[in-house]
């Protein structure tokens, strides 16, 4: 371990130089000691010594974070023996001393982030160790246990499945009175401190206080299901008014909004009083409480809680004409108003602007976003009071204008694309399109760079999404594709770039194969804007998501992308790659819609299946998607495929299946099915080493319904379209179970007939009639003691497909397919892809869509007629229903 630990600190030590000579080979140094066991070990002892450098000690942390995401999950590849990470568990938490503030913050963010994979079930101490932690009297001890609590207890709150959330209830059920009184112990201690004018023991009680009161809130919020149910949260609610995010606060400040917010928010009494994080939460709690269903009565006035009637009463006394009016006013003319600070930021940085403007939770923390977002709240709920005040102010801002009385800056341009987007959806006209159009196509060209921003970014957001394109777009569709592109080229911030191209891929979604004359430039482009983000991987997600629908707009076309297309999939793919933690989720899908769209298989596509052994071993979420690319692969190129691959697939299948969902098992068993269906002799002979187990699952009665319309599908296939191979496998199964050939066969048809109703696929139902006719004409006793069922389920299947002709009064299948032909298609309807004609023609030649079912038991029934003479055969039908064999007549009429 001494050894170790030298030689990782001499490479961390190198990894903080500056000159790149040195750096880069300690940064490969490290990145191959990831996967090497005992290498975090190293990296614990390192950053826990505190007489080792800081920015050594900085990155040993950061390393160990890193490794938690890749390699501590049990279905990882190079994952972590458990037998480390008990050890590595121990050590994080033998001791909270670390003296630099921001490692100590980062050594919370890991341990929170091992916490929610390992706790509470392999890491049960974890808790009861910080709660003691918590409690000590030294001071940093104290402080660095009370900052992992509360890392640990935010992280376990974000957990969103539904088991993951009883144990977090659980754990706050148990906890709460312990955090509810360790807040009040440093609140008052932060009281005493002030009154006896200590002013740096009261900013550290001050620190302390505030971790505690959000270690509480989290628990308030997302540890109990009705927090105002409980009698606990509700008396310290009440008592401390926790949190400014809970119900049970939002309640509370319902009885002070008439003489505090509005006084302090909406007047020019609170100029110069408050500031902006003050005036944030404050819109951010009126928000909640204008939106929150909990304040609005039922539909039916007698099933409402009186607790709801009591607060809509509160809310509806607050909420008058005057008060609404004051409120919208003030949000327009004031909050919306553009600050010195943020003008020097658009002259100065404009991208960095409307970046922040346009993020994602930015309504949450910056005061504009979130003055929209309560001006939009607002304006929903209460539209009849606040359109004409608007409308007139709209009105009084255009004289201004006219008169110029200030300069149109000041007005914000960017505000007429993002009030554009806001109203899109309120009964707007089709003949006004065009006319939108052209305003977007103007605010494309402005020469204001935010504008342009903001104008992409409410194109993707609020236009695209409602309007449905039809040709009305069309004739700007060229020029605003490309100014996009342009806007794309000019920006050069990580975040914008993302935007614009998740823009872009918007619109190539929507307008799909008709974008085909205007991409020439963006697929030259994006190979060079692919290598310049090798170190930003969320912008190769962007890219992967425009590919992804470039690659459907293209159609077959995308063939011509192939050689910056492969090499992307393929490094997406690759789970011993750094980056496919990610690109994984965009890559597959890349990996899927290349598939479905390419004309025909090329060597270097087949070669990238060789990364789906290593993702199949991991049997994440990607797992469904991981089948549907081997289906793909399937229908593009059967023979090929399994040649190549259909081994290591046999080898990955039986690993799966030895642990595995039902619905995971038929996924596989999907997989064998499609490579019979397309390939009857080829799929068997592949696929040979799993149909024992579908067989003996059919002898077995599988109880789950699924599989067994599944395995009947599998075996279906087989007996009908290569019959020496069921012989051969019955062969083999009556040699494993020891038992008559004969026998057996009579087991396996009994569990056909009797499982039939598990099978609701019209397809498998006629497929298994089929198969099951395939035995006749046979001599063979068992076949005919059987024959009774035989033709119940041919009669249930004729039922299934048959359609009577109303003028002739003819049946016929409905099922049969004659020939190909293009679908008409309108014009939100996409086109089909490679794959979609490749299961048209291939359904062609399947017997289910190219035999008649009909016809077929007509030609069955007549030579088992002929084989047993007319005496023999009328007492083989003497053992069918009467009624079966009326209904049988009756489909049969004619042939």
């Amino acid at each position: 371990m001494d050894s170790a630990s030298s030689v990782v600190l001499q490479a961390l030590t190198q990894a903080t130089s500056q000159d790149t000579a040195v750096l880069k080979p300690a940064e490969e140094q490290l990145r191959q000691w990831e996967t090497q066991p005992g290498f975090y070990s190293v990296l614990l002892n390192i950053f826990n010594n505190h007489m080792l450098d800081v920015n050594v000690r900085w990155l040993a942390v950061l390393y160990f974070k890193n490794g938690i995401d890749r390699y501590w999950r049990r279905v990882a590849p190079h994952a972590l023996s458990e037998e480390e990470k008990t050890s590595l568990r121990a050590g994080l938490i033998t001791n909270f001393n670390e003296p630099v503030n921001q490692i100590a913050t980062q050594i919370a963010v890991l341990i929170a982030k091992v916490a929610r994979l390992d706790c509470p079930r392999q890491w049960p101490e974890l808790i009861p160790i910080l709660l003691e932690s918590v409690k000590g009297q030294d001071g940093l001890q104290q402080h660095r246990a009370l900052l992992t609590f509360y890392h640990v207890t935010k992280t376990l709150a974000s957990k969103r499945l539904a088991q993951d959330r009883r144990l977090f209830q659980d754990l706050a059920s148990g906890i709460y009175s312990f955090a509810c009184s360790l807040w009040g112990h440093h609140t008052d201690c932060f009281l005493q401190q002030i009154y006896a004018r200590d002013e740096a023991a009261a900013l550290s009680s001050l620190e302390r206080t505030l971790l505690s009161l959000k270690v509480l809130r989290k628990l308030t919020v997302h540890g109990f299901q009705e927090p105002q149910q409980n009698m606990e949260v509700m008396v310290s609610c009440y008592s401390r008014q926790v949190g400014p995010d809970s119900t049970c606060r939002e309640k509370l400040i319902l009885f002070f909004l008439p003489s505090c917010f509005p006084f302090y928010v909406f007047t020019p009494a609170g100029e110069g009083v408050t500031f902006e994080r003050f005036i944030v939460q404050c819109m951010n709690l009126i928000k909640m409480i204008v939106k929150n269903d909990a304040y609005k009565p039922a539909k039916n006035i007698e099933d409402s809680k009186p607790e709801s009637l009591e607060a809509h009463k509160i809310k509806t006394a607050f909420f008058t004409h005057p008060t609404l009016t004051e409120i919208g006013r003030r949000l327009v003319s004031h909050y919306f108003l553009l600050t010195e600070e943020e003008l020097a930021m658009w002259e100065e940085d404009p991208e960095s602007f409307a970046v922040e403007e346009t993020g994602g939770d930015s309504w949450k923390y910056s005061l504009r976003p979130c003055t929209e977002v309560l001006f939009l709240d607002i304006f929903h709920n209460y539209s009849q009071t606040l359109t004409p005040v608007l409308l007139d102010m709209v009105q009084n801002l255009q004289g201004q204008l006219n008169h110029s009385l200030f300069p149109f800056q000041y007005c914000e341009r960017e505000r007429v694309i993002w009030l554009i987007g806001q109203w899109i959806s309120v009964k707007f006209k089709s003949d006004l399109r065009p006319l939108l159009y052209e305003v977007i196509l103007s605010l494309m060209q402005d020469p204001d760079l935010v504008v342009r921003i903001e104008t992409a970014t409410t194109l993707k957001l609020n236009i695209l999404p409602i309007l449905i394109l039809t040709e009305q777009f069309l004739p700007y569709l060229e020029s605003i594709f490309g100014l996009l592109f342009q806007l794309l080229q000019q920006v050069t911030e990580c975040d914008t770039k993302m935007q614009v191209l998740h823009v872009i891929s918007c619109v190539i979604e929507r307008v799909n194969i008709q974008i085909r004359p205007y991409v020439g430039c963006l697929v030259q482009y994006l190979p060079l804007l692919w290598k310049q983000s090798e170190e930003h991987n969320m912008l190769r997600c962007a890219i992967l998501t425009t590919l992804i629908h470039l690659v459907q707009g293209l159609g077959a076309e995308s063939k011509n992308l192939y050689p910056f297309l492969l090499p992307v999939i393929q490094l997406s793919t690759d789970v011993s790659q750094p980056p496919h933690v990610y690109l994984l989720e965009d890559g597959l899908e890349l990996w899927l819609v290349t598939l479905e769209n390419s004309p025909a298989v090329t060597p270097e596509l087949l070669r990238i299946f060789q990364n789906m052994s290593a993702l199949l071993e991991l049997s994440s979420e990607n797992l469904r998607t991981c089948f549907q690319i081997v289906n793909a692969y399937i229908y593009l190129s059967a023979t090929e495929f399994l040649q190549n691959y259909a081994e290591s697939l046999c080898r990955s299948f039986c690993d799966l299946l030895k642990d595995i969902t039902n619905e995971g098992q038929v996924q596989v068993l999907k997989v064998v099915e499609i490579a019979l269906k397309v390939s009857p002799i080829l799929g068997a002979h592949m696929f040979q080493p799993l149909l024992p187990a579908v067989f003996r699952g059919i002898v077995d009665g599988e109880r789950y319904p699924v599989v067994m319309s599944t395995y009947l599908g599998i075996m279906g296939r087989v007996l009908l379209q290569n019959s020496s191979f069921f012989s051969s496998l019955l062969t083999q199964m009556a040699s494993e179970c020891s038992q008559e050939m004969d026998q057996l066969l009579g087991s396996v048809i009994e569990m056909w007939v009797d499982r039939m109703d598990n099978i609701t696929q019209p397809e498998r139902r006629k497929l298994s009639s089929l198969a099951l006719l395939s035995l006749l004409p046979s001599d063979n006793s068992v076949i005919q003691d059987k024959f009774c069922g035989i033709i119940n389920i041919c009669v249930e299947a004729l039922h299934d497909v048959m359609t009577e002709d109303p003028e002739t009064g003819t049946f016929k299948d409905c099922m049969l397919m004659s020939h190909f032909e293009e679908p008409k298609l309108s014009d939100d309807e996409e086109p089909p892809t490679e794959q979609d004609k490749r299961k048209k023609l291939l359904a062609l030649e399947d017997p289910v869509h190219s035999v008649s079912l009909q016809q077929f038991v007509y030609e069955k029934l007549k030579a088992q007629q002929a084989m047993m003479g007319d005496q023999g055969f009328g007492v083989l039908m003497e053992t069918v229903d009467t009624e079966l064999v009326r209904q049988l007549q009756e489909f049969l009429q004619g042939l």
